[in-house]
């Protein structure tokens, strides 16, 4: 499978939407954290929904007009996207949200992904949130210089998140 990073168009805000909740629901179930599909349907099913379209929509186009100040790529597999990052600079830059389907990970778009990101964010320090039990990208974003700060936060009363921070390429 041949994957491409690259610039979103508006025209794929649906598809952006429909993957942030399938790589919800091929991720985060988890019974102890009392967390099944249908709360994951409860909680960020309206990012499939025409709102969800929406609110896409508006994104994608403040990125086309503020490429300085916000981000946004996506993988592409052929002509059907399987996976994006996202992210936005003030006094720090957060990284997010950032989704890469199963059958996207492990053949290097997601290193590709994360090397465009931070190459736009450059020197200023970049934070964001992960699942505590998402291992597998903790460790990503481990190898890509983040680190667990000790902040912690539980979304919605139930999805166990800690905040890492990647200092910036100065102090690298």
């Amino acid at each position: 499978m041949a994957l491409v990073v690259g610039h979103p168009e508006v025209r794929d805000a649906a598809r952006l939407g429909q993957v942030q909740l399938d790589a919800w629901l091929q991720t985060y179930p988890n019974d102890e954290a009392g967390i099944d599909e249908a709360w994951i349907r409860e909680h960020r099913g309206s990012a499939a929904s025409a709102e969800g379209t929406a609110r896409w929509v508006a994104y994608l186009t403040e990125v086309r007009q503020q490429p300085d100040t916000l981000f946004c790529r996506v993988v592409r597999s052929d002509t059907d996207i399987v996976g994006f990052l996202c992210g936005r600079r003030g006094e720090v830059v957060g990284l997010g949200p950032m989704y890469l389907l199963d059958e996207a990970q492990g053949a290097g778009a997601g290193g590709r992904l994360m090397r465009e990101f931070l190459a736009w964010s450059g020197d200023v320090p970049t934070h964001l949130w992960v699942t505590e039990y998402n291992v597998r990208a903790v460790r990503f974003y481990e190898r890509h210089g983040f680190r667990v700060t000790g902040e912690r936060e539980l979304w919605r009363g139930r999805l166990p998140n800690v905040r890492m921070l990647r200092a910036g390429a100065a102090a690298d």
